[in-house]
């Protein structure tokens, strides 16, 4: 698994100034206030979802939260909307579905010191929210180093969403198809993208594969990039990244795991043999195999101007489930893991 997150282009959208608060909860509002939960979030006492004190700045829409009077406190429907006082840093947040069926939203956030410096990245998802409906959480940043500034800004640094109905899944309720699929965050070194696709047969029947997952890489709008080139197999971008083999038949009793690796490079070149304008399509449409029912994925395919993906076939994953309910991490057939890109604020 990447060590740390792909570098990519910061996207301004909340920046506030932070003093420090507690714990989380969610609520969804629109057409009468009902309470729904973001996974991992607590209800605590109090009138501020960051904890038992009320907060110390809220964000009216159309406001701004920055000196100057410039607005960017709102980024693909997403407000940073309060702050609340306590420990540790936390920031109030709502998510708004524009769309006309159910989303569910990955959002990464940075806490960063009054001097800009990067403190720590957190990513909060939010299930399942139904159109014109708004879900409202917080997202906190614990475990911040001894010494670090007791006052933070926090900016939306990232916004992703997928259909509900093709969300992937790493844990918690098995879907109806029997199976959960999702990508790691995979690793990057030297322009060099290795992500894997996880399959857990989470069912009570037998699931066969044989083959290679079938991929369509799509761009921030959900729409398929033509201009790509799927391949199968891995060696015609680089080798040794387990997206090599000969498909081979595989049995995954309830439990068992299967995983396939996606392979590409971001190199920017010009003249002929690439796409032209460098190609960078967050999502992919998964199939696991022919007539699987769908799932959208988010592997950050910034492939340059290469026009190629590497898609490899799928494989037994033989290695321990951990906690979260996915595997992760290089196999024991795959080379080392090769040092993450660093973050970048």
């Amino acid at each position: 698994m990447r060590k740390a997150p792909l570098t990519r282009p910061a996207l301004l959208a909340g920046l506030l100034l932070l003093t420090a608060c507690g714990s989380q909860k969610a609520e969804e509002q629109g057409g009468g206030l009902t309470q729904t939960q973001v996974p991992g979030a607590q209800g605590l006492p109090g009138d501020s979802p960051c904890g038992g004190q009320p907060s110390a700045t809220a964000v009216k829409p159309g406001a701004s939260p920055l000196p100057g009077g410039s607005s960017h406190e709102e980024k693909d429907g997403v407000t940073i909307t309060g702050l609340s006082r306590g420990t540790p840093h936390c920031a109030e947040f709502a998510v708004t579905n524009h769309k006309t069926e159910p989303f569910s939203y990955t959002i990464t956030f940075t806490f960063l010191s009054s001097t800009g410096e990067a403190l720590a990245s957190r990513k909060e998802t939010v299930p399942s929210v139904k159109p014109g409906r708004t879900a409202k959480g917080t997202v906190t940043a614990s475990g911040l180093p001894s010494g670090a500034p007791s006052t933070a800004r926090v900016r939306i640094t990232e916004v992703r969403s997928v259909p509900s109905d093709e969300a992937p899944s790493q844990g918690g309720s098995c879907p109806t198809s029997g199976i959960r699929v999702y990508a790691d965050d995979g690793d990057a070194a030297m322009g060099l993208r290795v992500v894997s696709l996880h399959l857990e047969n989470c069912g009570t029947q037998l699931f066969r594969l044989n083959g290679y997952p079938r991929l369509q890489p799509l761009d921030k709008d959900h729409k398929p990039v033509a201009s790509v080139k799927t391949l199968q197999g891995g060696s015609s971008v680089a080798t040794g990244t387990g997206a090599d083999g000969v498909p081979q038949p595989l049995e995954l009793k309830p439990g068992e795991r299967a995983y396939a690796t996606l392979v590409w490079r971001n190199t920017v070149e010009g003249g002929t043999g690439g796409t032209g304008d460098p190609v960078n399509a967050p999502y992919a449409r998964v199939w696991a195999k022919p007539g699987a029912a769908p799932v959208m994925v988010i592997p950050e395919l910034d492939l340059g101007t290469t026009g190629k993906l590497g898609v490899g076939p799928w494989k037994k994953d033989e290695k321990p489930t951990p906690d979260t309910g996915g595997a992760s991490g290089a196999r024991p057939s795959e080379p080392p893991a090769a040092s993450a890109a660093p973050v970048q604020p």
